[in-house]
């Protein structure tokens, strides 16, 4: 996590006055362990928190403004709380502004208070840095004003008013994983969810002498948008195609693999047959991850993440060279027991199990081959599974 004195140098010299009444908190970013594109199919996830994320420090104000200002960007602006709306101009300050005002919505006093974010995650490597602002907003708000929003049903509260930030507010149509998990993580867990009914388990994730190593294509996601719609489509194809057999199917997530397998026929292409392939499978994937890892079986795991990629490559075809050949290049390294794309895929990250003897090497030599085969430069973070939304104090 960030240097908190360092922060608070920086928030004095922005906001001026003095450390009194300055508060701190943090919210994590988050990676998807295993279990891609199941969350719209009414299938599993296996998010955890990471140990690096957004940090807002905060003060209140006399007045009804909010101050807001971040060491990323440069921007500084003053806003009334008073009839936020959405503006494109405001950039990134649109989630804290979309955060205000959903929580005015739900019947919070909130007043004017001076903000400085410091964020660690990269923009736009789908580690969910929008997320972890908009939990962090709302967490810090709510406890500045006095409300306890320790417990865990209050932590799903802010995980969906987020949520709603992203969709009603910005305009982007996500899933309810990414804040649930920055909103809910638990240090050496990872969070099985079921994202259509919030039924979600802490699951231990006791990596030992392995860490989780995430390295960034840093491929711009060109085409994520245009295909995620027609991998929706398509897995809504599938399902009105079985139909014929299981008359009231709304989602793949609610077939077993031998129910697909024995229907499977049902679905006239190919290529519609292959992209519900991979949702049935990997949803089985998923609860096998959870299997192995209550018996404490890592190299297990392992496996069943690289499963994962194969699939995401050949029956979802969402990975594309770059994330591909990370993985591959990953794989070489003795010590990486597992590695796959995480995110929607067209670029963004990879995550991968690494012996902690072998860390280094796996940077530099990962490193050197992804550029040479890509032209791209790549960077690695290493992390553990961290905690969720805190305050610092």
């Amino acid at each position: 996590m960030a240097d908190v004195q360092l922060l608070k140098k920086r928030f004095i010299e922005i906001h001026g006055g003095t450390e009194e009444g300055i508060r701190v908190f943090h919210a994590p970013g988050r990676v998807n362990l295993i279990g891609e594109h199941t969350d719209y199919n009414g299938g599993y996830v296996f998010p955890g928190a990471l140990t690096f994320g957004t940090t807002m420090l905060l003060r209140k104000r006399a007045d009804d403004q909010v101050s807001l200002a971040s060491t990323n960007f440069e921007m500084k602006k003053q806003i009334s709380i008073k009839g936020l709306a959405y503006d494109e101009a405001d950039d990134w300050m649109n989630y804290p502004k979309g955060v205000i005002y959903f929580l005015q919505q739900k019947g919070h006093d909130i007043g004017g208070y001076d903000v400085l974010y410091h964020g660690e995650i990269p923009n736009g490597a789908g580690l969910s840095s929008s997320a972890s602002i908009e939990v962090v907003t709302a967490f810090g708000l709510l406890t500045a004003e006095g409300r306890d929003v320790t417990a865990a049903e209050e932590r799903v509260q802010i995980a969906l008013l987020s949520q709603q930030v992203e969709n009603k507010f910005v305009g982007v149509n996500s899933g309810i994983m990414d804040q649930f998990a920055v909103a809910m993580g638990k240090k050496d867990h990872a969070i099985l969810l079921m994202c259509d009914t919030l039924e979600y388990e802490h699951v231990p994730f006791n990596t030992g002498a392995y860490k989780i190593v995430i390295g960034n294509t840093n491929k711009r996601r060109g085409l994520v948008d245009s295909k995620y719609n027609e991998r929706r489509s398509e897995c809504d194809q599938a399902v009105a195609e079985l139909q014929a057999a299981f008359p009231g199917l709304t989602l793949l997530g609610q077939l077993t693999l031998e129910q697909f397998e024995a229907e499977a026929h049902r679905i006239v292409s190919d290529t519609v047959r292959k992209r519900a392939r991979h949702v049935v499978e990997e949803i089985d994937r998923v609860k096998r991850a959870v299997e192995v890892l209550k018996q404490d079986n890592l190299e297990a795991f392992g496996q069943l993440m690289i499963g994962s990629h194969n699939s995401l490559r050949d029956l979802y075809e969402v990975t594309g060279v770059e994330l591909d050949t990370m993985v591959e290049e990953a794989l070489r390294i003795p010590g990486t027991i597992g590695s796959r794309m995480t995110g929607a895929g067209f670029g963004g990250c990879t995550v991968s199990l690494v012996h902690e003897d072998s860390v280094e090497l796996f940077k530099q030599q990962v490193g050197a081959n992804y550029k040479e085969r890509t032209g791209l430069t790549a960077d690695f973070y290493v992390c553990d599974i961290g905690d969720g939304a805190v305050e610092v104090k």
